[in-house]
Protein backbone atom coordinates (compact mmCIF):
# COMPACT_ATOMS: atom_id res chain seq x y z
CA UNK A 1 0.00 0.00 0.00
CA UNK A 2 2.91 2.32 0.68
CA UNK A 3 4.09 2.16 -2.98
CA UNK A 4 0.59 2.99 -4.23
CA UNK A 5 0.54 6.13 -2.08
CA UNK A 6 3.96 7.20 -3.40
CA UNK A 7 2.88 6.66 -6.99
CA UNK A 8 -0.36 8.60 -6.53
CA UNK A 9 1.53 11.50 -4.88
CA UNK A 10 4.03 11.59 -7.73
CA UNK A 11 1.27 11.50 -10.34
CA UNK A 12 -0.61 14.26 -8.52
CA UNK A 13 2.50 16.45 -8.43
CA UNK A 14 3.12 15.87 -12.13
CA UNK A 15 -0.43 16.88 -12.94
CA UNK A 16 -0.26 20.01 -10.82
CA UNK A 17 3.09 21.18 -12.23
CA UNK A 18 2.06 20.57 -15.85
CA UNK A 19 -1.21 22.46 -15.60
CA UNK A 20 -0.94 26.21 -15.72
CA UNK A 21 -3.28 29.14 -15.75
CA UNK A 22 -1.46 31.03 -18.51
CA UNK A 23 -3.84 31.05 -21.48
CA UNK A 24 -1.74 33.62 -23.37
CA UNK A 25 -0.48 30.98 -25.81
CA UNK A 26 -4.02 29.84 -26.64
CA UNK A 27 -5.25 33.42 -27.02
CA UNK A 28 -2.74 34.12 -29.82
CA UNK A 29 -3.93 31.36 -32.13
CA UNK A 30 -6.73 33.19 -33.91
CA UNK A 31 -4.76 33.91 -37.09
CA UNK A 32 -3.69 31.16 -39.48
CA UNK A 33 -0.16 30.69 -40.78
CA UNK A 34 -1.05 31.34 -44.41
CA UNK A 35 1.51 31.93 -47.12
CA UNK A 36 2.59 35.49 -47.81
CA UNK A 37 4.69 36.36 -50.85
CA UNK A 38 4.37 39.84 -52.33
CA UNK A 39 6.84 41.96 -54.30
CA UNK A 40 6.37 45.72 -54.09
CA UNK A 41 8.17 47.83 -56.67
CA UNK A 42 8.68 51.26 -55.06
CA UNK A 43 8.87 52.82 -58.54
CA UNK A 44 5.16 52.06 -59.08
CA UNK A 45 2.72 54.79 -57.99
CA UNK A 46 0.72 52.50 -55.66
CA UNK A 47 3.85 51.75 -53.60
CA UNK A 48 5.93 54.95 -54.04
CA UNK A 49 4.60 56.42 -50.77
CA UNK A 50 6.65 53.74 -48.96
CA UNK A 51 9.76 55.72 -49.84
CA UNK A 52 8.87 58.11 -47.00
CA UNK A 53 9.08 57.38 -43.26
CA UNK A 54 5.77 56.74 -41.46
CA UNK A 55 3.87 55.93 -44.65
CA UNK A 56 2.02 52.64 -45.02
CA UNK A 57 0.28 50.74 -47.78
CA UNK A 58 -2.31 47.99 -47.63
CA UNK A 59 -1.67 44.86 -49.72
CA UNK A 60 -4.88 42.82 -50.24
CA UNK A 61 -5.02 39.06 -50.84
CA UNK A 62 -2.04 38.28 -48.60
CA UNK A 63 -2.01 36.82 -45.09
CA UNK A 64 -5.29 36.45 -43.22
CA UNK A 65 -6.83 39.80 -44.07
CA UNK A 66 -4.26 41.52 -46.22
CA UNK A 67 -0.99 43.06 -45.05
CA UNK A 68 0.04 46.55 -43.97
CA UNK A 69 3.61 47.51 -44.92
CA UNK A 70 5.17 50.51 -43.15
CA UNK A 71 8.39 52.47 -43.67
CA UNK A 72 9.83 52.70 -40.14
CA UNK A 73 12.96 54.66 -41.13
CA UNK A 74 16.64 53.99 -41.82
CA UNK A 75 15.74 51.84 -44.83
CA UNK A 76 13.70 49.47 -42.66
CA UNK A 77 10.18 48.25 -43.33
CA UNK A 78 7.75 46.21 -41.27
CA UNK A 79 4.75 44.20 -42.44
CA UNK A 80 1.74 43.18 -40.33
CA UNK A 81 -1.34 41.08 -40.90
CA UNK A 82 -4.44 43.26 -41.25
CA UNK A 83 -6.57 41.21 -38.81
CA UNK A 84 -6.64 41.79 -35.07
CA UNK A 85 -4.72 38.89 -33.46
CA UNK A 86 -6.86 39.17 -30.31
CA UNK A 87 -10.10 38.24 -32.14
CA UNK A 88 -11.24 35.38 -34.31
CA UNK A 89 -11.30 36.63 -37.93
CA UNK A 90 -14.58 38.40 -38.68
CA UNK A 91 -15.78 41.57 -40.35
CA UNK A 92 -15.08 43.60 -37.21
CA UNK A 93 -11.55 42.23 -36.65
CA UNK A 94 -10.19 43.84 -39.84
CA UNK A 95 -7.80 46.62 -38.86
CA UNK A 96 -8.48 50.09 -40.28
CA UNK A 97 -5.46 52.35 -40.73
CA UNK A 98 -5.41 55.77 -39.12
CA UNK A 99 -2.01 57.33 -39.71
CA UNK A 100 0.65 55.14 -38.09
CA UNK A 101 -1.89 53.12 -36.09
CA UNK A 102 -4.57 50.57 -36.92
CA UNK A 103 -7.82 49.92 -35.03
CA UNK A 104 -10.20 46.98 -35.15
CA UNK A 105 -13.90 47.58 -35.68
CA UNK A 106 -15.02 45.31 -32.82
CA UNK A 107 -16.60 46.72 -29.66
CA UNK A 108 -13.28 46.86 -27.77
CA UNK A 109 -11.63 48.91 -30.59
CA UNK A 110 -8.15 47.43 -30.08
CA UNK A 111 -5.49 49.81 -31.40
CA UNK A 112 -1.95 48.91 -32.52
CA UNK A 113 1.16 50.73 -33.72
CA UNK A 114 2.34 49.99 -37.26
CA UNK A 115 5.89 50.77 -36.05
CA UNK A 116 6.06 48.21 -33.24
CA UNK A 117 3.03 45.94 -33.70
CA UNK A 118 2.18 46.41 -30.03
CA UNK A 119 -1.15 47.51 -28.57
CA UNK A 120 -1.69 51.16 -27.76
CA UNK A 121 -3.31 51.83 -24.41
CA UNK A 122 -4.31 48.77 -22.40
CA UNK A 123 -1.91 45.83 -22.79
CA UNK A 124 -3.28 42.96 -24.88
CA UNK A 125 -2.13 39.32 -24.92
CA UNK A 126 -1.07 39.39 -28.59
CA UNK A 127 0.76 41.90 -30.75
CA UNK A 128 0.21 42.13 -34.50
CA UNK A 129 1.29 39.14 -36.60
CA UNK A 130 4.48 40.19 -38.39
CA UNK A 131 5.84 39.13 -41.77
CA UNK A 132 9.41 39.40 -43.05
CA UNK A 133 10.35 42.29 -45.36
CA UNK A 134 13.54 42.13 -47.42
CA UNK A 135 14.82 45.01 -49.53
CA UNK A 136 16.36 44.38 -52.94
CA UNK A 137 17.08 47.65 -54.74
CA UNK A 138 13.74 49.41 -55.18
CA UNK A 139 11.73 46.25 -54.48
CA UNK A 140 10.38 45.06 -51.15
CA UNK A 141 9.61 41.38 -50.76
CA UNK A 142 7.07 40.54 -48.05
CA UNK A 143 7.04 36.88 -47.04
CA UNK A 144 6.86 34.40 -44.19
Amino acid sequence: MNNIKKISIILSLLLITNCGSDDRINNCNFLLNVGVNASLNLNLPEFSQLMFISNSVYIPNQGNGGVYVTNVGNGNYRAWDAYDPNHAPSTCSFLQRDGVNVTCGCADENEYSLFTGQAIGDPLPCGLKEYRVTVSGNTLVVSN
